[in-house]
């Protein structure tokens, strides 16, 4: 019998990139000598300093995935930027020293390709994030954010200890946050076809549906943060992403969907809502050089399950 000598916590566990972690890990992508453990706010408040030192005395860990965040869409964002500044600075920090001052082995903390400045050149790369001020629009997450591979090189450089970051780019799946209020312009737009196929009406798209996006299907990156979490060793932050030619539009986006969840009304964009960002492509190359072969799900396939799985989940799903 192999013995565990990995006990791995995963925070922000219930959320959307956590749930793919752990189906990828139950579907056979786990190891005999490793132990899961998936925690949520449930577990702890991890902005408070004590039960955070708490929950890693209570399951020592060995590796710690860091996904607990404050997050939301674009308009949230725009509305309480302070608010996500604060909570994720506290968040981040508690989870960092903590796992420091318990041994933890390695941290992997996930970051998002908002943090890039807004003035920048295209693709953007690993070695461009403090390049410049993020987007005016969500720059209290962004800032936070940027300050985990600052404290990731502080604590390398005193304690020699290996934390590193992911940055992915735009995340869907199952287990999302569907809300179209607060949530991100895929999942949003997937509730949003639903209502609109219900109702018989028009699809309403907020913006011009001109903005791109590289788009990564949840189930494909909890199988590279599994390979992160073993295989890579540098502090340095790495792009998780498929690659720029893999680029689509919102509306390019909207109309997968609709084709999807086979909806046959109209689609309209209504400019006087804001577009953000116009792009933000992220180049992979980084990733490549370490896996030449790995094999992303096409998009209008991993839009035709996660569409699949909000139709069978929708009672819970539209919360």
């Amino acid at each position: 019998m192999t013995e565990v000598t990995k006990r791995i916590l995963v925070t922000g566990g219930t959320g959307l990139v956590g749930r793919a972690i752990e189906k990828v890990v139950a579907d056979g992508e786990g190891r005999p000598d490793e132990e899961w453990i998936f925690v949520s706010s449930r577990d702890a408040d991890l902005t408070s300093s004590s039960e955070t030192k708490a929950l890693f005395e209570r399951h020592k860990p060995t590796h710690v995935i860091h996904l607990a965040a404050m997050v939301g869409g674009l308009f949230k964002n725009i509305r309480s930027n302070l608010d996500f500044w604060r909570t994720n600075i506290h968040i981040n920090d508690n989870v960092l020293h903590s796992a420091h001052e318990s041994g933890v082995q390695k941290v992997v903390s996930c970051l998002s390709t908002c943090i890039f400045p807004d003035k920048t050149t295209y693709p953007i790369d690993e070695t461009m994030i403090h390049n410049g001020p993020p987007h005016s629009s969500n720059f209290g997450y962004s800032y936070a954010k940027r300050m985990i591979d600052v404290q990731n090189r502080g604590y390398s450089e005193q304690h020699g200890r290996r934390f590193t970051a992911v940055i992915p780019t735009n995340v869907f799946g199952p287990h999302d946050n569907f809300n179209i209020e607060d949530g991100h312009v895929l999942p949003g737009l997937i509730h949003k076809v639903y209502l609109a196929k219900q109702s018989g009406s028009a699809l309403t798209v907020w913006g011009t549906g001109k903005p791109r996006r590289q788009f990564i299907y949840s189930l494909d990156l909890a199988r590279l943060f599994l390979w992160v979490l073993r295989e890579y060793d540098e502090v340095e932050p790495i792009i998780l992403s498929v690659g720029e030619e893999d680029e689509v539009s919102i509306q390019e986006a909207a109309e997968a969907i609709a084709e999807a969840m086979e909806f046959r009304g109209e689609l309209v964009f209504d400019a006087t809502k804001s577009d953000g960002q116009f792009k933000k492509t992220a180049s992979n190359a980084k990733l490549r050089r370490y896996l030449p072969g790995f094999q992303f799900t096409p998009f209008r396939k991993a839009v035709k399950e996660t569409c699949a799985w909000f139709n069978a989940n929708y009672a819970n799903a539209r919360k």
